[in-house]
């Protein structure tokens, strides 16, 4: 994810997620194809017949991980102008819990990256932004080692609800390759997380060199 904190993630790339600005769905983002796991079940991915992810519905019941505004991965002003947009970015429970343990991602992870548009002077606030009602874009990154040979996959979620793959070579994927803190993932923007990653040593070569690279 990825980002934030989804891969989300992703084009210009994402968190994973990362891409928030170049992944902005102006229609709200349905939901009624995706899975109900609210039964107990264990959150794992599933798919259509089609190869396409099936969402789950009451993702906004995992792991929160963080919330971003306006991140842009690649040059400055690529963001689209006048527009403001905030990402959040859930995990599923089981693969928190393995993190909070191990350090790195079990397979079966799933990261989803939710944009919605910001917005201000929302009711009593009169400065700064809030997070708008309205589901602007979304994007999971799903390891599944059986079904993906890079182990990682993107999906970007369209208007029907159902995730559909982002193929390699998209530039989310080398950007999560070259810059991603944990397993290709943008633990970096997690901050519950990093600290986990650096004690239990499990942060990428690519993080270690780009933190020791001086700010551009």
């Amino acid at each position: 994810m990825a980002r934030g904190p989804i891969v989300l993630s992703i084009a210009a790339t994402t968190v994973w997620l990362g891409a928030v600005a170049l992944l902005w769905h102006p229609p709200a983002v349905a939901r009624a194809s995706g899975v109900d796991s609210t039964a107990g079940a264990e959150n794992i991915p599933a798919y259509g017949k089609d190869g396409s992810l099936l969402v789950p519905k009451d993702y906004r019941a995992w792991i929160f991980l963080s919330s971003g505004i306006d991140m842009v991965y690649g040059p400055r002003g690529v963001a689209m102008a006048g527009h403001s947009m905030f990402d959040n970015v859930f995990v599923n429970p089981e693969s928190y819990r393995s993190f909070v343990k191990d350090g790195t991602w079990p397979d079966k992870t799933m990261l989803i990256l939710e944009i919605r548009g910001a917005q201000t002077n929302a009711s009593i606030n009169h400065g700064g932004h809030s997070q708008g009602g309205e589901i602007m874009g979304m994007e999971v990154h799903v390891k599944d080692a059986a079904k993906f040979p890079g182990k990682w996959a993107f999906f970007d979620v369209g208007a029907s609800g159902a995730g559909n793959l982002i193929p390699p070579p998209a530039d989310c994927y080398s950007c999560h390759a070259d810059h991603a803190a944990v397993d290709t993932t943008f633990v970096q923007f997690y901050p519950t997380l990093l600290p986990l990653a650096k004690a239990k040593q499990t942060l990428s070569p690519a993080y270690v060199k780009d933190s020791a690279a001086p700010s551009k």
